[in-house]
């Protein structure tokens, strides 16, 4: 009996591991369905792109993935930092009114808080950072951060505890699915998603990084 139920408690930890995309090629309703076929249960286009602009393709993406039946579905804005940008706020505003528009709405919002032209001042970006979530909450949207230790050590300092309340989505390109390499940062002590993959060949043909929630 001991042997039985610790084989059903494996299986049960075993179904709880989910895997998910992300990715910013257009993708169709029909290779959603696949995504989704091949055991996938979320996905996470870009919705903002670092030019400043909405990602026209990743708000469709986030309509097709609904439809194709994946009911997690999530997007990421890549910050635009250039003093031409729209201010922070008005960055996700726009995200989020592309995708009300559009009739579709995504599950949370990440924020994608990685190394590319960041300014040096830590006090200045993490004002850009909190105007970000802020717009996001005002919406009542759930809103949470990509990062790693050594971006948010570079961008804010390792020291700035401000966002810790949120998920984190956490890049490692380990090729490990699992958190046991996460060092803790940000006021974080686990992340609740982990890139473990960049750059692949995914599934259905898809070019994408690969993620996993336990």
């Amino acid at each position: 009996m001991k042997l039985l139920l610790s084989v059903l408690v494996l299986a049960g930890v075993a179904s709880a591991v989910r895997n998910g995309i992300d990715f910013i090629q257009p993708v169709s309703v029909a290779t959603f369905q696949c995504v989704k076929n091949a055991g996938y249960s979320f996905v996470i286009p870009r919705v903002f792109t670092s030019l400043g602009k909405v990602d026209s393709t990743g708000v469709n993406n986030v309509k097709n993935a609904r439809a194709a039946g994946l009911t997690d579905v999530d997007g990421y804005v890549f910050p635009c930092l250039s003093t031409s940008c729209p201010s922070a706020g008005n960055q996700v505003k726009a995200a989020l009114d592309a995708l009300k528009a559009a009739g579709t709405h995504v599950s949370t919002l990440w924020l994608d808080i990685e190394r590319l032209a960041w300014p040096a001042n830590h006090a200045s970006n993490r004002a850009f950072i909190e105007a970000m979530v802020a717009e996001a909450k005002a919406y009542g949207q759930q809103v949470g951060i990509y990062s790693n230790y050594y971006n948010w050590q570079d961008i804010v300092g390792l020291d700035y505890h401000g966002q810790s309340s949120l998920m984190l989505w956490w890049a490692a390109y380990d090729g490990v699915k699992d958190f046991s390499k996460f060092a803790a940062f940000g006021g974080w002590t686990r992340p609740t998603i982990h890139q473990w993959q960049g750059t692949t060949a995914g599934p259905c043909g898809i070019s994408v990084d690969m993620n996993y929630v336990p």
